[in-house]
């Protein structure tokens, strides 16, 4: 009886019924075809890409069921009895199903063809290492500048509320990441839509967070450029002096070393070089404290703050160290991107395992600023240069280090500032593919994935060469990138969580937006001031 069914239902095209209870179900019912991406990743096909999915099938508004509707009071044995063996097992199959799936998130077919959104099997390790590449490098070896002008007790006071101030504010972009039940917020950009709408979201977050992308890829070719020659001049001494690499040269080189790496698919397939600018920055912050506070500090030392010829340029120095700290703090605007890496269920939430993974990495990055700010500081007071602890570790004990841990030091910078230097340029990476595959409907080849990153890699190159001076803009960079870190989440959580007025968290997020806006403005000024008192010169890592 059973074997004639099962023919009868073969040649009625409906399959049998162990291959009915098999098949997986899919949001919308039906089983979604699939493509397959350009590095490989199976991704759903898009409706309406190409020509509809197949003949006959359901429609994107088709009905679909709940996990309430497959409740086990319809499962119960009175019911199930009813229904059958067979239809019984299908509606288990389909309810587990619903039950992993959770919130039936609508995903954008787009998205699997996106570096970001490529693929979704993240884990917590991974959001510790792109936490810890993202969140830690060359901006801390600046902080014992900001000491040197703000002096012990206000440098370590400022340093301990920006960093859990940042903590907090990440921990709401971690949780605003799937607020709305069925709908994922994978870039930053969209949240800010989500809260404060279409256009005034994208006019309040995409240029700064454009700026800390591209303008940190630049700044990262420059310092990893200096550093190149740096470690090359203390290598070869002499012996390599009779036709020596250019600075521009130098840029060049590792302008090419960063667009070959740079032809790695998507974010979860840099996790490894991740790991590699994690390991390597926890390494060279701690050689550098370590090694200065290990020589003897230069006789005229002193540790009171840096006199000024005014008030107005003391307190202009006093923003641009504010500064120089907001700006030790980045990586929030990448937060969401690396979420979005994370498979999310009803079950495993996506929060969860990126908040393990994002504690682990501040709490590594805690470790590396603390003792490098105030061991740096200690080492050489107020006389610390502008180009920070790297820059007065080779000027006053050049000769008093040895040669190849002083070289060590300098390559560990280098691999940090590649490794960085993809995690930061994938948003703009993922910009540009969403703009190509929106417009033709298809995603992206490989030539065309290669050419995108070429093109970026070297744009960001010439920017690097006809504005010299990014690099020591550390002030001005945190003055205009602070509301990405500090302000604009706490907006957002009263906007989309929307607190009880007048509630402890209501009054929290107001306080903490409104100063962190207050603060952005100073501290540009600040910036913008220190920039223009410097004349414009390059200061990081020129030895005298």
């Amino acid at each position: 009886m059973r074997e004639a069914k099962e023919e009868e239902m073969e040649e009625r095209g409906m399959g049998t019924e162990s291959e009915l209870v098999s098949i997986p179900a899919t949001p919308h019912g039906v089983s979604t075809p699939e493509t397959m991406s350009p590095s490989g990743q199976r991704s759903p096909r898009r409706h309406g890409a190409g020509g509809s999915v197949a003949a006959g099938s359901y429609s994107a508004k088709s009905w679909t069921p709940t996990p309430a509707m497959i409740s086990p009071r319809f499962l119960s044995p009175s019911i199930s009895s009813a229904v059958g063996t067979p239809m019984k097992r299908v509606l288990v199959n389909l309810r587990g199903y619903l039950e992993e799936v959770g919130h039936l998130t609508k995903l954008n077919p787009q998205d699997a063809w996106l570096p970001i959104t490529e693929s979704r099997n993240g884990n917590a390790h991974y959001a510790a290492f792109h936490n810890l590449n993202a969140g830690i490098g060359f901006q801390a070896l600046l902080l014992p500048v900001a000491f040197a002008l703000l002096g012990w007790s206000w440098g370590i006071i400022v340093l301990t509320i920006a960093y859990f101030w940042q903590l907090y504010t990440l921990w709401i972009l971690v949780k605003l990441h799937e607020a709305v039940p069925g709908r994922r917020y994978n870039r930053y950009v969209e949240l800010a839509q989500a809260a404060f709408g279409e256009k005034l979201g994208v006019w309040l977050t995409l240029f700064p967070t454009v700026y800390l992308s591209a303008g940190t890829a630049t700044a990262l070719i420059l310092i990893g450029g200096e550093t190149m020659k740096l470690f090359f001049q203390i290598v070869c001494g002499t012996l390599c002096s009779s036709n020596p690499l250019s600075t521009v040269e130098w840029y060049l080189v590792f302008t090419i070393l960063c667009i070959v790496l740079s032809q790695l698919p998507n974010l979860n397939s840099i996790a490894g070089l991740s790991l590699v600018g994690a390991v390597t920055a926890i390494t060279y912050t701690t050689m550098a404290w370590v090694l200065s506070v290990s020589q003897e500090r230069p006789p005229s030392i002193s540790y009171q703050p840096l006199p000024s010829s005014s008030f107005g340029s003391a307190a202009f120095l006093i923003l641009n160290a504010f500064g120089i700290i907001a700006f030790a703090f980045r990586g929030h605007n990448l937060a969401l991107e690396i979420q979005a890496t994370m498979p999310s269920t009803f079950k495993h939430p996506a929060h969860v395992s990126m908040w393990r993974g994002a504690k682990v990495a501040y709490l590594l990055i805690a470790m590396c600023l603390f003792p490098i700010a105030i061991g740096g500081f200690w080492a050489y007071g107020n006389l610390m240069p502008q180009g920070g602890i790297l820059n007065a570790l080779y000027i006053f004990h050049s000769h008093d280090i040895p040669r190849g841990l002083l070289a060590t030091t300098f390559l560990l910078v280098v691999f940090n500032c590649l490794s960085s230097f993809q995690i930061y340029s994938m948003p703009v990476f993922d910009s540009f593919e969403a703009g190509y595959t929106s417009r033709t409907n298809r995603p992206c080849s490989i030539w065309v994935r290669s050419g995108f990153r070429v093109f970026y890699g070297f744009i960001s190159f010439f920017i690097g060469v006809a504005l010299p001076f990014l690099s020591s803009l550390a002030g001005l960079l945190g003055g205009l990138t602070l509301p990405v870190t500090f302000a604009y989440p706490c907006f957002m959580w009263i906007r989309i969580k929307k607190p009880q007025r007048f509630s402890f968290s209501w009054y929290l997020n107001w306080s903490l937006g409104l100063l962190g806006i207050a603060f952005s403005v100073c501290f540009s000024i600040g910036g913008v001031w220190s920039m223009v008192n410097s004349g414009l010169k390059l200061k990081f890592f020129k030895p005298n």
